[in-house]
């Protein structure tokens, strides 16, 4: 297989010139593995069902764009797939994005009114990455229809806000994934607290029913009076120093359930759901302190707007390169200023003095 690969490289259309753009760095195809790794005598292939009501199988580790008898050839060299037929040969595809600064973070562009985009044509790659520039494009598209403010989600309340901030400030040079390493308050951006994050925008839209909202409403309520009995309720141990329950509660050894052993009493409207929520907070409090800290002076910068009109070229305080930059982008605010590469702390420094002139006139 190596062999057959290593021998056609060259019909492939991503080293043939066909296709000249950086491909997605965490898929690449099979001839780019044999190509760049080639001392590595295996790569991983799983065989996986298409479905549950078909013989389809799908290929996952062998994305390519050889010609399709390449294709046959290279599958037919595997152990075990001797006799494999393809039903849908693979291929490579090549696409325009649109650049950064032609981008808001309502996903409207700044030339066309009205018009909004989302998706590879905003340089993403990745299905969650298109759904959730999707489902804010599509927001904003009927509010826009509705005169309606723009829904804008920001980086300290949801992944799709830092995925969203991370093009519109930062730009791409090559297909963009989210990662948790890209959210500096990935604390905050918990699994088991996005509803807490974002179903109240959700009902407000009209996206969450009323049903739903009351039962996240209910359950909100239970976990704030669970917080407060866990700080009153005095823990019962062989010690003479007193605790409360939520003192034993912050031992990493100690799981919600373990409670009923220094005699606690756990109400039946407590469900996993609500223990796990209790438990990451308690034992996580000091870093989720800090981190709340970090998001307040977030705020306070994402808070400080810039004018639409200012003339950054004119404002020689601070660098070419800032004034260029800043230029480009023209952010909404200094917290956004603050992000774009090449603008320095010297800068912001200067631009939020600058700001306070103008507020004072």
């Amino acid at each position: 297989t190596h062999k057959i690969i290593a021998d056609n490289i060259n019909k492939s259309s991503l080293f043939s010139g066909n296709i000249t753009g950086i491909g997605a760095r965490y898929c690449p195809s099979i001839e780019d593995k044999i190509k760049k790794f080639p001392e590595k005598n295996r790569h991983q292939v799983f065989i996986e069902p298409e479905g549950i009501n078909t013989f389809e199988m799908y290929a996952n580790g062998l994305p390519t764009s050889f010609p399709p008898q390449v294709q046959l050839d290279m599958i037919h060299s595997v152990e075990g797939l001797e006799n494999a037929k393809l039903m849908r040969y693979g291929y490579a595809i090549e696409y325009d994005c649109i650049p950064s600064e032609y981008i808001q973070y309502s996903l409207e562009t700044k030339l066309i009114k009205g018009l909004f985009f989302a998706g590879q044509i905003n340089g993403t790659s990745g299905y969650e990455e298109a759904a959730a520039q999707g489902i804010i494009a599509g927001i904003n598209a009927v509010n826009y229809v509705l005169k309606k403010d723009p829904v804008v989600m920001h980086r300290d309340n949801s992944y799709i806000g830092v995925l969203i901030d991370d093009l519109v400030t930062k730009g791409v040079d090559e297909p963009y994934r989210m990662f948790t390493a890209r959210a500096e308050y990935r604390l905050h951006l918990r699994q088991d607290n996005a509803d807490e994050r974002l179903m109240p925008l959700g009902h407000q839209l009209g996206l969450i029913d009323n049903e739903r909202y009351k039962k996240f409403i209910e359950a909100l309520k239970i976990k704030n009076r669970e917080l407060k009995k866990l700080q009153k309720t005095n823990a019962k141990t062989d010690s003479d120093k007193a605790y409360k329950m939520i003192d034993i509660l912050r031992r990493p050894e100690i799981a919600y359930d373990d409670l009923t052993e220094f005699g606690y009493k756990i109400e039946n409207d407590v469900t996993n759901l609500i223990k796990n929520k209790i438990s990451l907070e308690v034992k996580y409090e000091g870093y989720i302190i800090r981190q709340k800290q970090e998001i307040e002076r977030f705020n306070y910068l994402e808070n400080k707007s810039i004018p639409a009109d200012f003339n950054y070229m004119e404002f020689e305080t601070i660098s070419y390169e800032a004034r260029e930059k800043l230029t480009k982008v023209n952010p909404l605010s200094v917290g956004q200023a603050a992000r774009i590469p090449g603008v320095t702390f010297a800068d912001v420094s200067a631009l939020l003095i600058k700001l306070k002139t103008l507020d004072a006139k």
